[in-house]
């Protein structure tokens, strides 16, 4: 075991623990390229401890909390992750070579979403109904669904995990996460501040794993009853099967391959910095890129040089310093996809503004910001999901082509208008096949806003009002009101 290495446990019931397997595995730097961290290497015994832990704590303390007791504890968290920002910015910073600055931001604004949803713990309310048999008084209870298995991906590992979490615990349900064997440090560093905010053994678990089994193992896990996860469109039909064959509810937050829509009349500057910012930022991994520029063809050379000049001077390097603008693909197996779907697009004629390589001079898994032209919508690169720095470009000549061109994906997850058209800006954004659409704007969440895709980008919505029906059933009590008996064979 190399010492120099940062050491992570597992949390289950409330303790920090290793493997029960007494096993880890090194999680690597991607800006290094070398490890820097051992992760416990977690087995199927524990993904049965953490589910257990986390059904006993629903029968338990937490099932006994009423709303008003849920929301304190949150806000509880809230002020701790506010309290340990910088640490949890840096350790994603390490994990994923995400930007710094982009992950301050990200870590600071994560106690917000535990506050929107502390906000409505004590606000889940049933209703009386009214019902044509005036003997009974008729009302409902929300409840929590349960155990929740929590499945989370390597780009931003603590805010996908707390678009799942945070609904989770406002909705009183218990939870078992399993973060990317590619970025688990931050989730292991996160639930020790579980215990600090005085919530009951059990109510937050994270098992670990580097192979396929442990996340199998949780999602097909008889023991729970709601599968969440957010990753590939493939992994996540996986996770359903496994969720079915329990009759799980689901929430599945997948790929992307989002458009953005850009016409003649759009201010040309404004979009170039939004496409940037959709497809450059966090080095394109992120489910909602901005992948496809789909551009009029009369301001088409103009747009493509704006980002292409600009894209040329993003400055690649530490993503821990300030000046930096684009960190490395956060591991091997991504980097090497991205750069062999650079080489399918060469082969299949794109034209290559600027980009398309690595930036060897970097070390790590680095890979230029890269603008192709010269595509057509059967592209592969136009088609697939890419989740790296690349933008693939294309013309239309009138509105409906431009929907047609949108839409012509099995991707629903967001999209994005530039005009100064205030009519056509909403007509768009109304047409166009996605979860989420932007206005003269890109990449912009909140906890109050929902946020998921339809199609191959999933199932469910995550944030907003919404998120918390996902987390919730709804029990019917009839009350008999005159204790008399009725005919036992008729219904009513």
């Amino acid at each position: 075991m190399n010492s120099t290495l940062q050491s992570f446990q597992m949390l289950i019931n409330g303790a920090a623990v290793d493997a029960g397997s007494g096993r880890t595995f090194e999680s690597m730097n991607p800006y290094s390229g070398v490890a820097w961290a051992l992760i416990p290497e977690g087995t199927v015994e524990d993904v049965d401890a953490a589910v257990q832990a986390a059904r006993a704590a629903l029968d338990g303390e937490w099932g006994q909390l009423t709303g008003f007791g849920r929301a304190a504890l949150m806000r509880r968290l809230s002020r701790l992750i506010a309290d340990r920002a910088e640490d949890l910015a840096r350790l994603e910073v390490t994990d994923t070579g995400k930007l710094y600055r982009e992950m301050a931001g990200q870590a600071t604004a994560l106690a917000g979403w535990y506050d929107y949803y502390a906000g409505l713990a004590d606000k889940l309310e049933g209703r009386q109904i009214p019902t044509p048999n005036p003997n009974y008084l008729v009302y409902t209870r929300r409840e929590p669904v349960g155990v929740v298995a929590a499945i989370t991906p390597w780009n931003s590992p603590l805010l996908l995990l707390t678009w799942k979490l945070a609904p989770a615990l406002a909705a009183g349900c218990t939870m078992v996460a399993k973060p990317s064997e590619h970025a688990p440090a931050s989730t292991l560093e996160f639930a020790s501040l579980f215990a600090e905010a005085g919530f009951p053994d059990g109510v937050f678990n994270v098992v670990t794993g580097s192979t396929r089994e442990t996340g199998e193992a949780l999602a097909g896990h008889p023991g729970v009853d709601k599968v969440a996860f957010t990753g590939a469109t493939r992994t996540g039909r996986a996770v359903a099967h496994a969720a079915a064959e329990n009759l799980n509810s689901i929430t599945l937050e997948l790929g992307g391959k989002s458009a953005h829509l850009c016409f003649p009349d759009a201010d040309l500057e404004a979009a170039a910095n939004g496409v940037i910012a959709g497809v450059f930022a966090a080095a394109g991994q992120t489910c909602m890129a901005g992948s496809r520029l789909i551009v009029h063809e009369d301001v088409h050379d103009e747009l493509v040089q704006l980002i292409s000049d600009r894209a040329a001077t993003i400055k690649l390097g530490d993503p821990n310093l300030p000046e930096t603008e684009m960190g490395p693909i956060a591991n091997a197996p991504q980097y090497h996809k991205v750069l062999q779907l650079l080489k399918v697009a060469a082969d299949e004629g794109a034209n290559v503004v600027c980009g398309g390589e690595p930036d060897d001079e970097q070390g790590g898994y680095f890979i230029r910001p890269t603008v192709l032209t010269g595509v057509s919508p059967d592209a592969t690169i136009v088609r697939e999901e890419v989740f790296g720095p690349v933008l693939a470009v294309y013309t239309f000549t009138d509105e409906s082509e431009a929907l047609r061109l949108a839409n012509a994906s099995p991707y629903g997850l967001a999209g994005a208008v530039w005009t100064k058209d205030v009519h056509r800006g909403h007509r768009i954004a109304a047409s166009i096949r996605a979860g989420s659409v932007w206005i003269n704007g890109y990449r912009a969440v909140a906890p109050s806003v929902p946020f998921g895709g339809i199609g191959n980008s999933g199932i469910g919505r995550e944030n907003g009002i919404e998120a918390i029906d996902a987390y919730t059933e709804t029990k019917a009590v009839w009350v008999e009101l005159t204790g008399g008996t009725r005919d036992p064979f008729t219904l009513g």
